[in-house]
């Protein structure tokens, strides 16, 4: 199938789809043409990257752990556990990222709320912060 057909089977724009291939993710035969003719089974890999890419890793870690991914009939599915440590590696980063973006919200909330106890302000008093001196 050419890459527009793989794109509507799969909701990747594309871009995308070109992007993948790019990356190593994706290797559709080429034909005389120069065009790219996908294969079947390469939409269960488009939804499979999908789907990874959506759980937060990177195309380099993607294209680790695709190797250890066999399709069921409808996605890509693991079938090693020999990726685990690479999953606990994603997943430890992704819990740090999340602890990281909680704790700047909560230090957000607390500008609120310290800001929101303030009478109003005057807009000419805002100023003086920002004025050059």
């Amino acid at each position: 199938m050419r890459i527009g057909e793989l794109s509507r089977l799969t909701g990747a724009s594309v871009r995308s789809l070109r992007y993948y291939e790019e990356q190593g993710l994706l290797r559709p035969l080429r034909r005389p043409s120069g065009y790219r003719e996908y294969r079947q089974q390469d939409a269960a890999t488009v939804r499979g990257i999908r789907l990874m890419l959506a759980a937060g890793l990177n195309t380099a870690t993607i294209s680790e752990l695709l190797p250890c991914m066999t399709d069921d009939g409808q996605a890509l599915a693991p079938s090693c556990a020999g990726m685990l440590p690479d999953l606990h590696r994603e997943r430890d980063r992704l819990s740090n990222a999340a602890a990281d973006l909680l704790a700047a919200r909560d230090r957000l909330d607390l500008l609120i709320q310290t800001t929101s106890q303030l009478d109003p302000a005057d807009p000419s008093e805002c100023e003086a912060v920002t004025a050059p001196r």
